[in-house]
């Protein structure tokens, strides 16, 4: 696909799949409209991204609250007369005992996961429509499907917009809108290291950029749903589980993420003293 002339805006642009998507875009010519808060990371890419696109540029923007969300389609469209493709990336970790977790910590992953891609993309489903259509990219997580221990509230708040997505394509169809959800898994990026609780999973983790190979071909190929790797074994014999074998799944993760007893023993110690959940 020749995506010269074609404007694509990319959030959670600062690292990881969306700093290796940004930059691959950019070398198949297409013009890179880069969000995320950091604006010393986004410099750093949109410099790397005008080698081969010197029209691309960054908008640094908190994605949490609505106005910010739809300033940057107002801005990018503009700036440059439309959105080709949506790239609904940004995302934030919360990986917590469910003790340990506060509605604020919940209000947050909802609003930055989900919330944020709702706000996008009907703010730029109009653009779209004008142009006689475009592409919307969702990455969600394999966490959608495979709740992992202590992420309820961040594997909930991706499969809500996993959830969204699917319902747009029904929803979208006959529009020349297309909607694409990504699943990934565990990928080699910074949120590993910013975890709020020591991770319990010490596997192999996968460069970002099959994540990046993934959403070309979901725009190219018009795929609605991959998930990233395709075929590893752990993460087939999860969703296997699920689906079929709940109560083994639930067996395995407990076994290996037990909840330690001192934590529910002071929780409950809190619970006694009128705490709500999150209050230490």
């Amino acid at each position: 696909m020749d995506y010269r002339g074609k404007v694509v805006l990319l959030t959670g642009a600062s690292s990881g799949i969306g700093y290796v998507s940004g930059r691959a875009f950019a070398r198949r010519g297409a013009t890179v409209v880069a969000v995320a808060r950091r604006e010393a990371l986004l410099r750093r890419l949109v410099e790397e991204c005008r080698t081969d696109s010197p029209d691309s540029s960054y908008i640094a923007a908190d994605l949490q609250t609505r106005d910010n969300a739809e300033a940057i389609v107002t801005d990018t469209v503009a700036k440059h007369g439309n959105i080709d493709v949506l790239i609904n990336n940004a995302g934030t970790s919360l990986h917590k005992q469910i003790y340990h977790t506060s509605v604020a910590d919940a209000e947050h992953v909802m609003a930055v996961n989900f919330m944020s891609s709702v706000w996008t993309t009907l703010a730029v489903i109009p653009h779209m429509l004008n142009a006689g259509g475009g592409t919307i990219v969702n990455v969600s997580s394999f966490a959608a499907k495979v709740s992992p221990p202590r992420e309820s509230l961040y594997a909930a708040s991706k499969a809500a917009m996993s959830a969204f997505s699917e319902g747009l394509w029904n929803d979208l169809k006959g529009s020349n809108i297309h909607v694409a959800l990504i699943h990934p898994g565990p990928i080699d990026t910074e949120i590993w290291q910013k975890e709020q609780e020591p991770e319990g999973y010490d596997g192999y983790k996968y460069p970002p950029e099959l994540v990046a190979d993934a959403i070309f071909d979901a725009i190219e190929n018009r795929r609605y749903e991959t998930t990233i790797p395709k075929r590893n074994p752990a993460l087939l014999a999860a969703r296997f589980l699920r689906l079929f074998l709940p109560s083994v799944l639930r067996f395995g993760m407990a076994r290996h993420e037990p909840i330690p007893a001192d934590v529910i023993e002071r929780a409950r110690a809190r619970a006694a003293e009128g705490k709500r959940l999150g209050e230490v």
